[in-house]
């Protein structure tokens, strides 16, 4: 072999002076085969450079060791956050997980989906789109593997670790009720569960209080650029002559909150907690920017250290890799959240 290129199995068996089977016994599970036939098989890599295609691999497998992922943008601090947590944990296990991203966009997660089907993927976590999501293409990959939900639920049946909107929205309310001015709420676009779950908890959270709800009237969206949607509605709403029904506004997510701070400063509103301020602004989820926003935004923080790893214990339970009650089938794990206090509200 010297001076041909190593490309496929074949070349490297050749290379390494071993049978295909045995090689290929060999990158399915290197334990698989004795110590010495995994040496000789380990120096052959290191002196040739040659990278076997996981992907075909995995394919021959009974199981592959690829586990899938599916967010709605990789972009975003939340979801990168969380996918370094799966993706560690995932490695540590012996698995190798697959990212993918579908952007926002319905036809672009349904791909997503077929693409990991077609991997052979041994399971998958999935923060779903939820309203605009295919459910029948999603169903069909969860009637051939488990699929643990995360961020927000498809539906009230899936397996599904996120936080507990109802604790977290009584937490934030029954603070911002206390310390000043009754919360309006400004809602995030429609484009999962929880948008309705968010609204709702409010509402919940404002009765317990005794306190009347208000929530702002936005434009209809379904668009995921929610600092966007937050400074485009703000900003009419601010430019009307009717401005905010209170002096406090509670936002759907922090994303939506930094939108409706960039208005409010545009605008020359002060936003912060006192009586020279003209707004109090807070938000929920504590994004990994939330605390670095003019002003600092006051929120409710996700554990998305944690919403990561137990999702994956979830999958790897599902799996036969763990114990514990999160290997139980449709296993719903919701996270209390922490209040955080900083300078916008």
């Amino acid at each position: 072999m010297v001076g041909k290129r190593i490309k496929t199995m074949e070349d490297f068996s050749e290379f390494v002076g071993l049978s295909r089977p045995t090689v290929s016994k060999y990158f399915s599970d290197p334990m698989s085969v004795r110590q010495k036939t995994r040496e000789t098989i380990e120096q052959a890599l290191k002196k040739s450079g040659f990278r076997p295609n996981i992907f075909a691999v995995n394919l021959n497998r009974r199981r592959s060791n690829i586990l899938g992922v599916i967010i709605p943008n990789s972009t975003d601090p939340f979801y990168m956050a969380l996918t370094r947590r799966i993706e560690m944990i995932a490695n540590e296990s012996g698995f190798l997980a697959f990212v993918l991203s579908s952007d926002g966009k319905a036809e672009m997660e349904d791909r997503a989906i077929k693409t990991l089907k077609s991997m052979n993927v041994a399971g998958a976590i999935i923060a779903p789109l939820g309203v605009e999501s295919h459910h029948a293409t999603l169903d069909e990959l969860g009637r051939s593997v488990p699929l643990i939900y995360v961020d927000s639920p498809l539906d009230e049946t899936s397996s599904f670790v996120g936080t507990n909107n109802r604790q977290s929205f009584n937490l934030i309310v029954d603070y911002l009720c206390r310390s000043g001015e009754p919360p309006c709420y400004f809602g995030m676009p429609h484009v999962n569960t929880n948008a309705l779950t968010r609204q709702t908890a409010y509402l919940e959270a404002m009765d317990q209080f005794k306190m009347a709800p208000s929530i702002v009237e936005l434009t209809d969206s379904k668009s995921w650029d929610f600092e966007r949607f937050g400074f485009e509605e703000a900003t009419r709403i601010l430019t009307s002559g009717q401005g905010f029904p209170t002096r406090t506004v509670l936002c759907a997510n922090d994303r939506v909150a930094f939108g409706v701070i960039a208005a409010a400063f545009q605008l020359g509103l002060k936003v912060g907690h006192g009586a020279n301020y003209d707004l109090r602004v807070a938000g929920h989820d504590d994004h990994p920017l939330s605390r670095y926003a003019c002003p600092p935004i006051t929120t409710v923080a996700q554990n998305y250290n944690e919403i990561g790893r137990l999702a994956i214990e979830m999958l790897l339970g599902r799996l036969g890799e763990g114990e514990g009650p999160a290997s139980a089938p449709a296993a719903r794990i919701l996270l209390n959240a922490e209040l955080m206090l900083r300078t916008s509200a």
